[in-house]
């Protein structure tokens, strides 16, 4: 097991983005621009763990961009980083923990695709886990 490098956000940043937004809406005299980049905001927080990519119509197969493996169109499969494809995307087959108690450490399990949440100075005592980020 080992730590997954990630960006590491701050819980509520999506709630202050929505707060600034809704000022924004409040306050301009062109209510409708405001509104868009509150939505463009929106849509940039809410699939941060999945990838998308073209179907070209008539595709048959197509190949994973991390294990180099080729696959039917319509099939789904997990790649060796966890990510839970098809052939049009790929998603984070887990959540990542981003609220628990300071003294808990969490750990990335590669085989089982899981974050585990423990105490730093006793890694048999789960610790629980207030809010997480993804699936």
């Amino acid at each position: 097991m080992h730590p997954l490098p990630g960006p590491q956000r701050a819980p509520g940043r999506a709630r202050q983005l929505v707060w600034i937004q809704t000022q924004l809406v409040k306050r301009s005299p062109n209510k409708f621009l405001a509104l868009a980049s509150l939505l463009c905001a929106l849509v940039s927080l809410s699939n941060a763990q999945c990838s998308f990519k073209e179907v070209k119509p008539g595709t048959t197969h197509c190949q994973d961009e991390v294990d180099k493996t080729w696959h039917a169109v319509g099939s789904q499969w997990r790649n060796s980083e966890c990510m839970d494809c098809s052939c049009g995307r790929c998603c984070a087959a887990y959540s990542t923990p981003r609220q628990f108690p300071d003294d808990c450490v969490s750990v990335f399990d590669s085989e089982a695709c899981e974050y585990i949440v423990h105490k730093k100075n006793n890694p048999s005592v789960q610790c629980p886990v207030y809010a997480s980020v993804g699936k």
